[in-house]
This record gives structure tokens, C-alpha cells and sequence, in this order.
């Protein structure tokens, strides 16, 4: 049996951190939260325009450490919103900030209808990393909690991750 992490970004509404939540309790997976050492503040607005300048200008902000050794893991799942069609920035520090040779890595994100080109450029920031079964979870396009992608679909995506870690 693999041993399974899922670390994951999470900022206002908390969709990434639901999908984080669901995918542990399905898998018996550890949980780990990535967070910046300065956290973004203001209305959600404020936020979504500190984030297009952040991902315009390359900026990776600074995180804190997590709370686990990803030295103890096999699997990987990694977890963002969409943020002007790629990853937030804090996991592009993670990802950047960390060798994935030989580890499994999944590769998920929550986006309002505008994926972009979130998995792509994650792949291309882990370092190492083998990939299996990517997913972009749709919620509301007003930014709000009200999931577009069928929940079936979710725990069908659990499932093949659970039978993944268990062989």
C-alpha cells in the first residue's frame, strides 16, 4: 500500500480545501494545507486583482512550511484554484521550493468555468514527478460554493485514486 498526501491552496470560499477534504476522507490520506506567510486580505475583489498582478509579474509569495515530510509519501495529490487561468501563486512556491523525483504526483484544481491552463503549467513546475489522474472540478461561475461538476464524477475520480494507493 502507497503512502498518500494531499496538500492543496485554498483562499475565500474554500472549494480547493472541499475537494482536499473529500479526497482525503475517500482515501485515508494525509492532509496538508499550504498557506503564505502573509495572508492576502481584503474583499474578494481586492484579492482577485492582487492575484492578476502576482501571476502576471511571475511572483511566487512566501509559504509556510507544511506540516509533514513529503519525503514520507509516495503520492502526491496537489491541490488549487485557478488564478487567472493557472495555479495560485503560493503553489507555484511549493512547487518550485520541492523535489518530486519518484514520487506520484496528482495534480487537481477547482475553477468557475475558466480552467485555463492550471494542470499543464503544474506539470511543468514539479520537479521529477510521475502523473496520474489529473481532474479540474467546476464550481459556480460567480465564484460562490455550488459545485457544476457532477459529484459522480468526483467519487468516481476518489475511487480509481483509492485503488491507485492500494496496490
Amino acid at each position: 500500500m502507497k503512502k498518500m498526501l494531499v496538500v492543496y491552496y485554498s483562499w475565500s470560499n474554500g472549494n480547493t480545501k472541499r475537494i482536499a477534504e473529500q479526497l482525503t476522507n475517500g482515501t485515508g490520506a494525509d492532509i496538508a494545507r499550504i498557506e503564505t506567510t502573509e495572508p492576502y486580505s481584503g474583499s474578494h475583489e481586492d484579492v482577485v486583482e492582487q492575484g492578476k498582478r502576482e501571476v502576471e509579474a511571475g511572483f511566487m509569495p512566501q509559504i509556510n512550511p507544511i506540516s509533514v515530510n513529503l519525503a514520507d509519501y509516495d503520492v502526491i495529490a496537489i491541490g488549487t484554484p485557478t488564478w487567472w487561468y493557472t495555479m495560485a501563486p503560493a503553489v507555484l512556491t511549493f512547487l518550485t521550493t520541492n523535489d518530486f523525483t519518484g514520487k506520484t504526483v496528482i495534480p487537481f484544481m477547482t475553477n468557475g468555468g475558466w480552467p485555463g491552463h492550471v494542470i499543464k503549467d503544474m506539470k511543468e513546475n514539479c520537479k521529477g514527478a510521475a502523473f496520474a489522474h489529473e481532474i479540474q472540478i467546476q464550481f459556480d461561475s460567480m465564484g460562490k460554493d455550488h459545485l457544476e461538476t457532477s459529484e459522480d464524477v468526483i467519487t468516481e475520480w476518489i475511487g480509481q485514486i483509492k485503488m491507485e494507493i492500494n496496490k
